[in-house]
This record gives C-alpha cells, structure tokens and sequence, in this order.
C-alpha cells in the first residue's frame, strides 16, 4: 500500500493532465456538436467493425451446419428432377394417359474415410443397407459422378471411386450420339480419359462430358466433367479424349446415392436376353 501511495505521489502530474485531458475532452464534446457528431461516427464505425468481425468468425463456425443443410436441400431438389421420374405415358389417337412414377430417388450420405491418391480409390460413407443402399447403386456429388457402391454392411457402405482402375461409367460427348467408357490411368485425380469416341467428331475444349444413360446406374445427363484435350492414339480411328473431372475429390465430404426403383427388373430383362443367346 505505502509503495502505490509512493507511485501515485511520484507521477501524480501526469495523472492529473490524464484527469484534464478527460474533463476537456468531455466539455469539448458536450457543447460542440460537430466534434459529437465526429466522435459518435467514429464511435459507430470501430463497433460495426467489431460487429463485422465477430460476424465472420460466427459464419465460419457455423460451416457445418450450413453444409449440412445444404445437402439435405440437394437432396430434396435432386428428387424433384425432371429425370428422376419415369415417363410412363400411354398415347393413342383417343386417350392421352400421362403418370408420372419415381424412377430415381436420391440418397444423402457424409463421407467418413476416403482415398484419393492410390491406384485403386474407395470411399467410405456412414450409409448402409439400413437406407436400402445396395451394391452397384451410383454415387454422385452436388458437381459431378463420384462412382459405384461396391460393399454394404449396416451402417457403411464403401465406394468404388471414378479414380479407380476397374471404374468404368458409360460417357457421352453432351449434345452428341457418341459413347464410350470413362478410364482413370492412375495418375492426376483432376482428370480421366474417354474413350472409344469417333475421331471424326468435332469436338470442341471445354465440351460437357456427361452420362449416356446406357445403364442401369446413372441417369442421363450427370456431369462429369469438360473436355481439356483430345488426339487420336497412334493411327486408331477413336479419339483418346482427356476429361477434366468436375468433381473435386479433394473437398468432397457430401454424396448421393443413386436408387434406381427399375433397376432389378430392367437387370433381370438383359440377363434373359443374354441366356436366350446362350441357348
């Protein structure tokens, strides 16, 4: 106690010019309204700033939960799609019979594990056979393919990514009749190679690379990617046709699996006609 009372006695000047600077400063403000109006302007625009910064820290806790939400607003748009409905219509120069069944529905899974940088690339999701996911369903993100669902347990199911050596997704130059199959070669996770595509196609960079709908797996028209180069291997007559994946594998943490409500009965159909062969 006696050595504050020493420290105060010592600067005891400058405290009080503190003391004055404060009363004159107080005075000036109370019977000038300019210089008011200059403090609370200030005043305002430092406590905005605050404001604005605590605004952007809040933002960037609360990313998961806009994430979440989100995918589940996907979710519900990707159901309501045009090409998730089977055309079922009957027309006849009398009756015109139109009902529209779901034919896809879509399912939200959050990736729990995931490879990017192997030969072989699986994905592993925190949806299983309790959602009625099974294997050989499609798996796409909010910008592009993902890949197939090879094993289900549960509560899991893993994926067959795109960047994987046996991954092949039946791919169309949009716009065209032309088809062939996706191959990744193992190398950049950006990029895979369409293939089996007829060199005497146009085909102009930046061209959306989509699904054919040729299976049983994607609807028509899921983007892939765009076209970033194209040549013919050796004297072919195909085009080798480097595809710049729209999916970034990196940033991936939301998907949706693909159910196909037609997809056994349309299996079962093509096993038939390939037995009937065989007889």
């Amino acid at each position: 106690m006696i050595n504050l009372w020493r420290f105060i006695s010592r600067f005891n000047a400058f405290f009080f010019l503190v003391i004055y600077l404060i009363i004159s400063i107080t005075l000036l403000i109370k019977n000038n309204d300019f210089q008011k109006a200059s403090i609370y302007n200030s005043s305002n625009e430092v406590i905005g700033g605050i404001y604005q910064k605590v605004n952007i820290i809040n933002k960037y806790l609360n990313l998961n939960l806009v994430n979440d939400s989100l995918a589940k607003e996907n979710v519900l748009l990707h159901n309501q799609l045009k090409s998730s409905f089977l055309d079922d219509s009957l027309v006849t120069k009398i009756v015109t019979d139109t009902i529209n069944r779901v034919k896809y529905e879509y399912i939200l899974a959050e990736i729990v594990n995931k490879s990017i940088t192997s030969r072989n690339n699986y994905i592993t999701i925190n949806r299983g056979s309790k959602e009625g996911i099974k294997k050989g369903m499609g798996v796409i993100s909010s910008n592009g393919i993902v890949g197939i669902v090879w094993n289900v347990s549960e509560n899991f199911s893993s994926i067959q990514s795109i960047l994987h050596e046996d991954t092949r997704i039946t791919s169309s130059i949009e716009g065209t009749p032309y088809f062939g199959p996706l191959i990744w070669e193992g190398e950049d996770p950006n990029y895979v190679t369409l293939t089996d595509i007829p060199n005497q196609l146009n085909l102009k960079p930046k061209a959306r690379v989509v699904t054919s709908g040729y299976s049983v797996i994607f609807p028509k028209g899921i983007l892939i990617g765009t076209v970033e180069k194209a040549g013919v291997k050796g004297e072919g007559s195909f085009l080798d046709i480097t595809v710049k994946l729209s999916t970034n594998f990196y940033a991936l943490e939301y998907v949706y699996v693909i159910k196909n409500n037609f997809q056994t009965e349309q299996e079962t159909l093509e096993a038939a006609n390939k037995e009937s062969v065989n007889d």
